[in-house]
């Protein structure tokens, strides 16, 4: 199982928002956070990423400091 996911929104066959949406589907998988991490800055972006069943939002590009401070509150 994975500590967590870091989910870009703009993927070529399928986007984060479907693949998120997916995995929450999985047995086991209802519960690891998954963290947006995509260039989708415009107001309603963050909205949507918790919507389809993300935990948390990081708009690029963004600061180590940004990360690390979303994933200590994530990961254990």
């Amino acid at each position: 199982m994975f500590e967590a996911i870091l989910m870009d929104c703009r993927l070529p066959v399928m986007d984060g928002y479907e693949a998120t949406r997916e995995i929450r589907k999985l047995p086991g998988c209802d519960n690891v956070p998954i963290i947006a991490l995509t260039a989708n800055a415009l107001q309603g972006d963050r909205e949507a990423c918790l919507t389809a069943g993300m935990n948390d939002y990081l708009a690029k590009p963004f600061k180590r400091n940004d990360l690390q401070q979303i994933l200590q509150r994530w990961v254990s």
